[in-house]
C-alpha cells in the first residue's frame, strides 16, 4: 500500500457527496475511489476492466462498503475480499443505512471489522466519517505486508 486511499463502494450519489464532504471536514483528504456498484468495487479490487493497469498489490487503506448496491450487493463484494488471498485482512467498514439484525450477522459472520449504520443527521454523519476515517487511516495499524 503506498497511499493511504479509500475505496467507497456506494451507489448513492446523495450519500456519496456526504461522505467526500464529512472526510474533507474532518481533515482526512486521502485519495478515494468511490465504486457505484458491487461490479466496479470487484473490478477495482481485481483490477480488471477500466481497472487493468492498476498494481492488484496497491489496495486501500480501508474499504467503506454499502449494502444494498446494484449488479452484485456489498455481502457478495465481502464475500468475494475474504475469498482473496492477498485481500484477506484488507479492513473492511459496512457503512449502510441498514439496521437490519441479520444483516449485521451475516457482514460480520463474513468478516466485515466494522458495521456502522449510516446516521440521518448531517452533523452526526460528519462527525461519524471523520471518526471512521480517523481511526482507520491514523490510529489503526494494518498487519505487515
Amino acid at each position: 500500500m503506498s497511499e493511504k486511499a479509500i475505496l467507497l463502494v456506494e451507489d448513492n450519489p446523495d450519500d456519496e457527496a456526504l461522505t467526500l464532504h464529512a472526510l474533507g471536514s474532518n481533515n482526512i483528504y486521502n485519495k478515494v475511489v468511490v465504486a457505484r456498484d458491487g461490479v466496479e468495487a470487484l473490478d477495482y479490487l481485481h483490477c480488471r476492466n477500466a481497472y487493468a493497469g492498476r498494481n492488484p498489490r496497491d489496495l486501500p487503506s480501508v474499504v467503506l462498503l454499502d449494502l444494498n448496491l446494484p449488479k452484485v450487493d456489498g455481502l457478495e463484494v465481502l464475500r468475494d475480499i475474504r475469498s482473496t488471498e492477498h485481500m484477506k485482512l484488507l479492513p473492511v467498514v459496512i457503512l449502510t443505512s441498514s439496521s437490519e439484525d441479520e444483516d449485521k450477522l451475516k457482514g460480520y459472520m463474513l468478516g466485515a471489522n466494522s458495521y456502522v449504520r449510516k446516521p440521518v443527521d448531517f452533523d452526526e454523519f460528519v462527525r461519524a466519517a471523520g471518526q471512521l476515517g480517523l481511526y482507520w487511516l491514523l490510529l489503526n495499524e494494518t498487519p505487515p505486508a
